[in-house]
């Protein structure tokens, strides 16, 4: 189970963009892009749409950061460390072992 999740609220603890805050948009490996952090010019070709349009140019866009540069902020908009709680959960009648993410300061449930 993942510590930080899309749609997480995020703060970036290093890098030139350190204290800002964002959504997570998308995670892929070891890396998640936040909304608004870490933003690079790209360049993309010029080319023609079917209606006579141009598209392509210089764009402003996220680019993927570490996921260990972010920590997950907290319901006190601070940033918090997270951990995990087995819970039996009773399902069908059948019981359960699951996960849930739990905040490390006050051991509350994190939700979305």
């Amino acid at each position: 189970m993942a510590k930080i999740k899309k749609g997480d609220l995020v703060q970036v603890i290093a890098g030139r963009d350190k204290g800002m805050q964002g959504r997570v948009l998308q995670v892929r490996d070891d890396r998640v892009v936040v909304e608004g952090v870490q933003r690079v010019k790209k360049h993309t070709r010029v080319g023609r749409t079917d209606r006579g349009g141009t598209t392509g140019g210089i764009e402003t866009v996220e680019a993927p950061i570490h996921i260990s540069n972010v920590m997950l902020v907290g319901p006190d908009k601070k940033p918090i460390r997270v951990g995990f709680r087995e819970v039996e959960v009773e399902r069908n009648g059948r019981k359960k072992i699951m996960r849930e993410r739990i905040g490390r300061r006050g051991g509350e449930e994190i939700e979305l």
